[in-house]
């Protein structure tokens, strides 16, 4: 049984019920536009404008200096996403594969020639993972180059270093 102090909050209720039953379809609606005007918002932002940014896919040679591990040799992969790159905005698949090391798949978010590049070891017990930044550039030959600083949390109790790469 419902003590007194229950009963206000069941009246409420029941007359909170009866309005919202009594609502008109032209409330619904104006209840609503606010979620139509954020829908045709999501709609004119899907027709975004094309990519401009330089294309740099391809795939380079590297050579790195890891602050635990030492020097070694690279091959990094960029593959642009075209479908997400937009203005001078790219979106890139990534890939680095490091001889003895393996695999270290990720992306790429680029803004010009300026990258903020994430990977992961293909094995994640190892905790080997981090992001880097990378500023590209053409050489001499017209191939593009970048230079990238990276940062790993828990590899190995925290690590970084550099590498320089190459367009084949």
């Amino acid at each position: 049984m419902l003590s007194r102090t229950h009963r206000p909050l069941r009246t409420h209720l029941a007359l909170s019920g009866a309005l919202t039953l009594s609502m008109s379809m032209s409330m619904c609606l104006s209840m609503l536009s606010p979620w139509s005007a954020h829908a045709a918002a999501g709609q004119a932002a899907a027709a975004t404008a094309p990519f401009t940014g330089p294309d740099l896919s391809g795939v380079y040679d590297c050579t790195g200096q890891d602050h635990l591990e030492g020097p070694y040799t690279a091959t990094a992969t960029f593959k642009l996403v075209p479908a997400q790159s937009t203005g001078r905005f790219g979106a890139y698949l990534f890939t680095l594969d490091v001889p003895g090391y393996g695999s270290y798949p990720g992306h790429a978010s680029v803004r010009g020639t300026d990258a903020a590049i994430h990977f992961a070891l293909s094995d994640p017990s190892t905790k080997d993972f981090g992001t880097g930044i990378a500023a590209f550039k053409k050489n001499a030959k017209g191939k593009w180059t970048f230079a990238k600083h990276y940062f790993e949390p828990e590899f190995k109790g925290g690590n970084f270093g550099d590498e320089h790469c190459v367009q084949r």
